[in-house]
């Protein structure tokens, strides 16, 4: 009894032989092979599923926070190198607070950094009778004193699927409104292109059980 390859059945599973070779084929299997009736039967599971699979359509929500994902990763492997350059100038929650209060989560904070060739001010403050996170920021370049960052793109995540982005005006000045996560990671690109990534976990502090 002649046998045939792999190859050839799922040829035949494809309906991409001869009609000379597919009636030997099928006199094969009807003489009752069970080795060759199985390869078809599993290249034929093979190939529903592989119909199954393109005719499948993901919701478009599972698809936006995958690729919100897919932007977060891309950065991963290089802010090892860029957070390097990144320093913090000043942090009011590193600042005294009055005695009762160092518990309780703030409704604004305020950051100075440096990371080369900027010099960053930022401010986060809780948008009243929302979820939502109010950042506003300027930019200074560092290599000419007293000329504001201008044009710079900037991306803001929540690190939860919600992605935002901004320009910086002619005063370096941006402003981002984003869903409250607690998590902030801001993102620039400096002078030679290289992405320059902040990341604030607690970004207000402790967030109560209704903000979660």
């Amino acid at each position: 009894m002649k046998h045939f390859t792999t190859e050839e059945w799922i040829d035949f599973v494809n309906q991409a032989v001869s009609p000379g070779e597919l009636a030997d084929m099928e006199k094969h299997l009807k003489e009752g092979c069970k080795s060759c009736q199985r390869t078809v039967s599993m290249w034929q599971r093979v190939q529903r599923s592989a119909v199954a699979e393109k005719n499948y359509q993901p919701p478009a929500e599972a698809l936006r926070v995958v690729k919100a994902a897919f932007v977060a990763a891309g950065l991963k492997g290089q802010r090892k190198e860029s957070s390097s350059r990144i320093s913090v100038l000043f942090d009011s929650f590193l600042q005294p607070v009055v005695e009762g209060a160092r518990s309780a989560a703030t409704d604004s904070r305020q950051m100075l950094y440096r990371a080369d060739p900027f010099q960053i001010d930022l401010q986060i403050e809780a948008k009243p009778g929302s979820n939502n996170l109010m950042v506003t920021g300027q930019l200074l370049d560092l290599s000419n004193p007293g000329i504001a960052g201008k044009d710079v793109n900037v991306t803001l995540s929540n690190l939860r699927g919600h992605v935002v982005h901004a320009v910086s005006n002619q005063h370096g000045e941006f402003t981002c409104d984003i869903k409250n996560s607690g998590d902030l990671q801001i993102t620039f690109v400096g002078s030679h292109g290289e992405p320059i990534v902040i990341s604030l976990r607690d970004a207000l502090g402790r967030l109560s059980q209704d903000d979660k």
